[in-house]
């Protein structure tokens, strides 16, 4: 399995950590939220220095409840991180969590962000699909609940509405053009508890089904870890880790997170354990 990401093919043998970078005010994870200039410039070179692959670059919590922001804030946001980081770290690998096509499409265009993550699944702009084919960048194709399940008949279980899901809109993208796309089971959107760890219990199937799309998890400090262990978002880091490792071991390609050090600490013990003697 490999990805073309910025002009070069990357295989999973060794999975990717994701680090998560937000620009909001309102993230519920309230150590994630980087207001200025300096607090992006350390947050960019952090994720670097503890391994981190990616920097995914976000401007609008996705947390329910949270505040609507406009187009022209979002792209405001953005522009001021993506230029920091970009200035940094020209060559350094970007994503960006939008689910707007056009501010997409300035990402890519203006500042050659790498990957388009779309928590909706295309269900909130008729437009993604079809900018992603035009923008020839690689996809998450996220699947979240509420927000895109109105599109699927319901007649399974849980995971396997999963799976007719990814199945259906790979098959639109492919259409498209779209080759490179990465599949996020979207633990935490429109999900109940229990039903989170139905998918977690259940990863290993889904990504058998898929096997030429690399699998993202993020789990990272989610309520799926703190509403069961009755502590906060700061308190989650164990539960994570757990999730984490958990993910890994079912097949998981890349970990988005907010404590990259840790996650890449996972990576690397798993490889020993499952290097050949």
């Amino acid at each position: 399995m490999t990805l073309n990401i910025g002009g070069k093919l990357r295989d999973f043998t060794t999975p990717m950590v994701m680090g998560i970078l937000n620009v909001t005010t309102d993230s519920f994870y309230s150590a994630s939220r980087m207001q200025n200039e300096d607090a992006i410039r350390q947050r960019a070179a952090q994720i670097l220095s503890e391994g981190g692959e990616i920097i995914d670059v976000g401007a609008f919590s996705t947390r329910p409840g949270a505040s609507i922001v406009s187009e022209d804030e979002e792209m405001n946001r953005l522009d001021q991180a993506i230029a920091i980081i970009r200035q940094a770290y020209p060559e350094v690998l970007i994503s960006v969590d939008t689910f707007r096509a056009s501010v997409a499409r300035r990402c890519v265009t203006e500042y050659g962000v790498n990957i388009i993550n779309d928590v909706s699944g295309g269900a909130l702009d008729t437009q993604m699909f079809e900018t992603v084919a035009d923008l020839r960048v690689p996809y998450v194709l996220t699947h979240s609940g509420g927000m895109a399940d109105d599109q699927t008949e319901q007649s399974g279980t849980l995971v396997e509405d999963m799976c007719r899901f990814f199945a259906e809109r790979l098959q639109v993208l492919h259409e498209l053009g779209v080759a490179d796309v990465i599949l996020d089971p979207g633990f935490g959107f429109g999900k109940t508890l229990q039903q989170n760890y139905e998918v977690m219990h259940r990863l290993s199937d889904m990504i058998a089904l898929f096997p030429d799309n690399p699998f993202l998890v993020g789990i990272s400090r989610k309520s799926m870890i703190y509403r069961l262990l009755d502590i906060c978002p700061e308190e989650a880091l164990n539960g994570t880790t757990v999730l984490n490792t958990l993910s890994l071991q079912a097949g998981a390609h890349i970990l988005r997170v907010h404590d990259v050090r840790e996650a890449v600490e996972i990576v690397r013990i798993l490889r020993a354990l499952n290097a050949k003697p």
